[in-house]
């Protein structure tokens, strides 16, 4: 048998390999993420809720998700196991990063502000800057922008 024809087969196998061991990898993560949950801590669903973690039990989690309201959920529904700060911050609805004092305008006004505010267009630049007219493009290319 030829080497050569064997190569594609042995390639394949590798990349198999390889992608099932990054996803063996991830599984792994994720339990240690869950079996790292205990009372009190900050948990995000699967499902993008946010609540916090009464009581842990083999394969279920009891979370409380508002003061009183209680719901169990599969160990494999928790998304992300939180910090402390981090659980606080989006529970209480404080902004990431109130400190910054970014401002992102909401439209492009902000860009055009030396200028008079207003932007030209269809206007060439000639040497004396006056008298300037639009040029259509269809006047010498035809119907569809096309040279005859």
């Amino acid at each position: 048998m030829d080497i050569a024809f064997l190569f594609p087969f042995i390639l394949l196998i590798g990349v198999m390999f390889l992608m099932t061991r990054s996803a063996k990898n991830k599984q792994r993560q994720a339990m240690e993420m869950r079996d790292s949950m205990e009372p009190g801590t900050g948990v995000r669903t699967i499902g993008g809720m946010y609540a916090e973690v009464k009581e842990v039990r083999e394969d279920t989690v009891l979370l409380e998700i508002t003061p009183g309201v209680h719901a169990v959920y599969a160990k494999n529904a928790i998304g992300a196991v939180l910090d402390a700060e981090e659980y606080e911050r989006i529970i209480s609805g404080e902004e990431p990063y109130a400190d910054d004092e970014t401002v992102v305008p909401d439209d492009a006004s902000a860009l055009t502000e030396g200028e008079g505010g207003r932007v030209e267009l269809g206007k060439s630049d000639s040497e004396d800057g006056e008298g300037a007219e639009p040029r259509d493009a269809r006047d010498d290319e035809g119907e569809n922008g096309s040279k005859s």
